[in-house]
């Protein structure tokens, strides 16, 4: 059997596979291929992600397009995992959204989520949002959907009203996303399992739970999302979340103690480094080609 060409495609496959599929948070190349040996069968670039870890921001849609396509170059560059892509509000009105999609296929993202908020928009478990009109999200959706390239490459919709409106007008608005056509709906910030069963009964694609760290949301487990009809689940910014940590213990321990002595044990040790980036490989690839100028030159 072929294995699914585009990374739209392979996003289907492992949700075909995997379910709930679980979709980690890589901030960079280096974190795509732990989650890759980790043995998870997506991955995530959130708009956070971006904000906070390339560019020292807070999640405020600060960053632009052409941010988000480097990092998700990067990532797709270093591992064939799928990689679903926070796309904020789409960077613009209709031909604009339609370019934001063009560029992630090129870039190579398999898909992407299209919130409802206003383009001043704030991270999905903050107080203060404000939604755009109902049918300004379905205008955005049917736009992203224009500007697909590869019609595997999954448009999803995030919305944020369950914070805002409540959950019946959450739920009418995934159903209208849908209706304009979204792949998937993202359900952001819901509280409870009963929630999710309401989304997952009352709209006829998957849904998506954000479970993120230190938010609205509980930390269910797979288990008990599964049994609330969930099929992907979210952990947008974990390992981000513990290499900032670690990170500050280091500096700190440093810095206090003048040596990095006490915290080695928080570090991955160089073989397991060299591992994971295949370096022995690229070093006996060097060898031979050097053996083979030599031979020549003799």
């Amino acid at each position: 059997m072929t294995a699914p060409t585009s990374a739209g495609a392979r996003l289907r496959a492992a949700l075909a596979h995997e379910r709930p599929l679980q979709i980690v948070g890589t901030i960079n190349a280096y974190s795509a291929l732990l989650a890759e040996r980790a043995g998870f069968r997506a991955i995530y670039l959130s708009g956070a992600g971006v904000a906070n870890a390339s560019f020292g921001l807070p999640d405020l849609g600060i960053t632009s397009l052409n941010d988000v396509c480097e990092d998700v170059r990067r990532i797709a560059s270093a591992s064939d995992l799928p990689l679903l892509v926070d796309a904020d509000t789409g960077w613009g009105a209709a031909f604009n959204i339609s370019r934001t999609i063009a560029d992630l296929v090129r870039s190579g993202a398999a898909g992407c989520h299209l919130e409802d908020q206003v383009q001043a928009k704030r991270c999905g478990h903050r107080p203060g949002k404000a939604l755009v009109a109902c049918e300004e999200m379905v205008d955005r959706i049917k736009a992203a959907v224009d500007g697909r390239s590869d019609g595997q490459f999954v448009i999803m919709a995030r919305t944020d009203a369950h914070a805002v409106e409540g959950q019946p007008q959450a739920i009418e608005r995934a159903q209208r996303y849908v209706e304009a056509g979204a792949d998937m709906i993202f359900a952001e910030a819901l509280t409870t399992l009963d929630e999710y069963r309401q989304f997952t009964a009352a709209v006829n694609v998957p849904v998506l739970a954000n479970i993120t760290e230190f938010g609205k949301t509980p930390l269910f487990t797979v288990a008990e999302l599964a049994s609330a009809g969930v099929q992907l689940v979210l952990y947008p910014l974990s390992a981000f979340r513990a290499m900032a940590k670690a990170a500050e213990t280091v500096y700190g321990a440093i810095r206090r103690e003048g040596t990095q002595k006490s915290v080695t044990g928080l570090m991955q040790p160089r073989t397991e480094l060299y591992d994971v980036l295949g370096y022995h490989d690229y070093e006996r690839k060097l060898d031979e080609l050097f053996r083979r100028e030599a031979s020549h030159e003799q």
